[in-house]
């Protein structure tokens, strides 16, 4: 494992050290499994530059989480080739986690986490996933492939029948048809503001731990703008912040990944949006482990 030379949040050396740190963040820039829009192979870099400008005390918590240390790896040189890239992101998440640390996963386009949650899969044994998403990812297969981002929830749940799909505002019939058939946990934006959600119910029927995944088209344009394949009326930042604090509160995540975001030269307000994101899921994180 080798350290970047730029760290999210940039702070003192002490505070990356691999070997003390808590947290372990992964970028990989690969956007060869999308089907609209460009730009998430710059992901990564655009957050952990934009993270540079954040404050690193948290307003509401009153904690500094960064002390808990967060070393951000080298980015994985990825080849174009998608079996290739799925075989590098399973290696070496198998390897990170086996560290038993934090392991976040900044993309990318979402089919990258494919391999991640296979790899957390393969050392647990089992593994519960939760997305906060646009769309409900559920296609068989999409323009030809069955391992496009819009395959992403067919795949998991063919590695685990335990998940939970939040934020759902596109789905195509036969999506809904196997949401109806199986009785998939999945609730979209509208079951969500009209109070059809029992979160806490939601979370108990999941056993730990859990691997997290969010797309950030999850979130309404007036937050995150900049993304592959954008709906209108999705969460607001509070919003989705409250039920990400109970996620935490609740469950034993043992990873997570942010992916979707695409990068647009006139617009530094996504990666930013993003960049805290990740530092607020990570105060979630400090704080479920100083209880």
């Amino acid at each position: 494992m080798n350290l970047n030379h730029t760290q999210f949040l940039a702070p003192d050396e002490v505070y990356t050290n691999l070997e003390t740190a808590r947290v372990l963040i992964l970028p990989v820039p690969y956007e060869g499994g999308i089907s609209y829009g460009e730009g998430t192979a710059g992901a990564p870099e655009a957050v952990i530059s934009a993270s540079h400008f954040l404050e690193l005390y948290d307003e509401v918590h009153k904690v500094e989480a960064f002390t808990m240390g967060i070393a951000t790896l080298q980015p994985l040189m990825l080849s174009t080739d998608q079996g290739a890239m799925f075989e590098s992101v399973y290696k070496k998440t198998r390897e990170l986690a086996a560290t038993e640390k934090m392991i976040v996963m900044i993309g990318g386009d979402h089919s990258v986490t494919i391999p991640q949650v296979k790899a957390f899969q393969s050392l647990h044994g089992h593994l519960s996933v939760i997305q906060f998403d646009a769309h409900a990812d559920l296609r068989e297969q999409y323009e030809g492939s069955a391992l496009s981002h819009a395959c992403v929830m067919a795949r998991i749940r063919e590695m685990t029948t335990q998940t939970l799909q939040l934020g759902i505002r596109s789905i195509s019939s036969e999506e809904a048809q196997r949401v109806q058939k199986e009785s998939l946990p999945l609730y979209t934006m509208h079951d969500i503001r009209t109070g059809k959600l029992d979160l806490d119910a939601a979370l108990d029927a999941l056993p730990d731990p859990v691997y997290l995944t969010i797309d950030v088209d999850a979130f309404d344009w007036s937050v995150i703008s900049s993304t592959g394949t954008p709906e209108p009326g999705g969460f607001l930042w509070d919003e989705m912040l409250h039920l990400l604090a109970q996620v935490f509160k609740k469950k034993r995540i043992v990873g997570f990944d942010v992916v979707e975001l695409s990068v647009y030269p006139d617009d530094r307000n996504s990666p930013f949006a993003v960049a805290k994101l990740i530092y607020k899921l990570l105060t979630y994180y400090y704080l479920s482990i100083n209880k």
